[in-house]
């Protein structure tokens, strides 16, 4: 073929292959743009799925919060109403002991009115009686005068004289011989009685001390009773009233505190605490409730106990649980439930060797003292409160009349209230059974503490440290930061101007709020 056709050929296949290449490329970019648009549109689709379920997942943990917060706020309310239903509680009952006090001074007052009113009328009786027997006398004497020729006092003085010589000397010597005897025969019969009711019955000594060791597995125990700053510590200290004290001694942690129902609530939940390891504010606030609950029952069992072993019948349930309380109640060092039994047996076995009810002497015994187990609680002597715990819960009129003369502030009327006052005397009069400092030292911590709870915002307050320390607890919502300096200042002034102590005595206020919140 000629060049030309071949160039022709050429330049037609150029222009075929530029327009194919150009037609290709249209359709891969093309495809392209397919590829990528299907794949902007997933994305499109999974975002707008991540974002409805983060939507989603944002509403719940809204609606978690919301839930969170309205139980946490259902729960501040269920509190303050608790508070305000006990302190209701506390105030209805004390409204009642003071209308059942007035009632009864109104009854008293009534019965004086009575007995006042019959006193007038037999003095006036008596009155009357007393001018007509003068009137005879006068009479009988104008007569003997006119008779006699004597006057009424020389006829007097010749009767006595005849009297008083024949009958002077015989009397005289039969007054000495039946004194001498009767003295002789009540002594040997007291001896033999007292004799016979102490042999019957013996119970040991018991020793009560302030302080309480608890035994450590080792001295690193001791910093984890301590706490981050303290904090353990000071939560045991708070919640218990309780002073520890973690000195240098290998093992060992003291307990120190008068009141021995705080110490035995303290000891045991150390004790607990260093058993389990687990020592944190939240778990000590749970020890010592769990701990305070099984001390209650066991109070309950004690009285029941005390009641069972003297056998005094069916008694109150009130009174069941006071009498286990005096367990934990001292009187110049002698514990006061091992005294009410030791009273109420001794009382028995008096009242069995002169026939006297040997139940009923027991009974009064054992709840001779039952006002100690209240009075820290309600007013007045111990002697007071045991009258009308007792009068409330319908005691029999010789346990009330033990109770009310077993210390002479009343005199005994009954046969038993007599023999439960010997009882009282011989048990504590026994060696070892008291002693005089300890209950000293008890009546100046009480007092400290009562002292310092008659000021207004005081919530409660600890004697620590043998009474050189109080620590005194403030309503955060009566008592603000600033009114604690003043408060601390006022307790001082009337600790120095009311008590007498040695040394010095450290007041301690502490204002805290607690907020709490629930994660579930």
């Amino acid at each position: 073929m000629p060049d030309g056709v071949w160039i022709i050929f050429i330049l037609l296949g150029v222009v075929l292959g530029v327009t194919g290449g150009i037609f290709g490329g249209i359709y891969l970019n093309e495809k392209k743009y397919q590829r990528l648009g299907k794949k902007a549109v997933e994305i499109i689709e999974e975002a707008e799925k991540t974002a409805e379920e983060k939507k989603k997942k944002a509403i719940l943990e809204q609606k978690q919060e919301i839930h969170n917060l309205k139980q946490a706020y259902e729960k501040e309310v269920r509190e303050k109403k608790n508070e305000l239903l006990e302190m209701e509680r506390k105030i209805d009952q004390r409204e009642s002991r003071l209308d059942a006090r007035s009632n009864n001074l109104d009854k008293r007052e009534e019965s004086l009115n009575v007995k006042e009113s019959k006193l007038e009328d037999r003095k006036a009786e008596l009155d009357e009686r007393h001018s007509k027997i003068e009137e005879l006398i006068q009479a009988q004497e104008e007569k003997l005068m006119e008779i006699s020729n004597l006057t009424t006092s020389e006829a007097r003085e010749i009767i006595l004289a005849r009297v008083e010589n024949e009958i002077s000397n015989e009397v005289a010597v039969y007054i000495k011989e039946q004194e001498e005897k009767a003295r002789n025969e009540a002594a040997k019969k007291a001896q033999v009685i007292i004799a016979n009711a102490i042999n019957q019955y013996a119970n040991e000594t018991v020793n009560e001390k302030t302080v309480s060791v608890v035994a450590l597995p080792n001295d690193e125990m001791k910093g984890r009773i301590i706490g981050r700053e303290g904090r353990n510590i000071r939560s045991i200290e708070a919640l218990t009233g309780v002073d520890l004290i973690i000195d240098d001694t290998p093992e060992a942690v003291v307990l120190s505190c008068f009141d021995p129902i705080r110490r035995e609530i303290a000891k045991r939940t150390l004790e607990i605490l260093v058993a389990d390891g687990r020592i944190q504010p939240p778990r000590i606030e749970e020890v010592i409730a769990k701990c305070t609950k099984e001390l209650e029952n066991e109070i309950r069992e004690e009285g029941e106990k005390a009641v069972f072993e003297t056998g005094i019948g069916k008694v109150h349930p009130e009174l069941v649980k006071m009498i286990g309380r005096l367990k934990f109640r001292t009187s110049y060092g002698q514990n006061a439930l091992a005294h009410s039994k030791e009273v109420a047996f001794l009382a028995g076995k008096l009242a069995a060797e002169i026939g006297e009810n040997e139940m009923l002497a027991r009974r009064a015994g054992l709840l001779h003292d039952i006002g100690k187990a209240a009075d820290h609680e309600m007013e007045g002597s111990h002697v007071d409160i045991g009258l009308e715990l007792a009068t409330r819960y319908r005691e029999p009129k010789a346990v009330l009349d033990a109770i009310g003369s077993h210390h002479g502030d009343h005199e005994a009327e009954t046969v038993i209230a007599v023999l439960v006052s010997a009882a009282d005397t011989m048990s504590a009069a026994r060696p070892g059974a008291r002693s005089e400092s300890l209950e000293n030292y008890l009546k100046r911590l009480q007092q400290l503490e009562s002292l310092t709870n008659e000021f207004e915002g005081v919530e409660k307050s600890y004697a620590i440290q043998a009474g050189r320390e109080v620590r005194i607890l403030v309503k955060p919502d009566v008592v603000n930061d600033a009114e604690t300096f003043k408060l601390a200042r006022d307790i001082k002034k009337k600790i120095e101007n009311t008590m007498s102590y040695p040394g010095t005595i450290k007041v301690t206020v502490i204002r805290e709020t607690r907020v709490q919140e629930v994660a579930k």
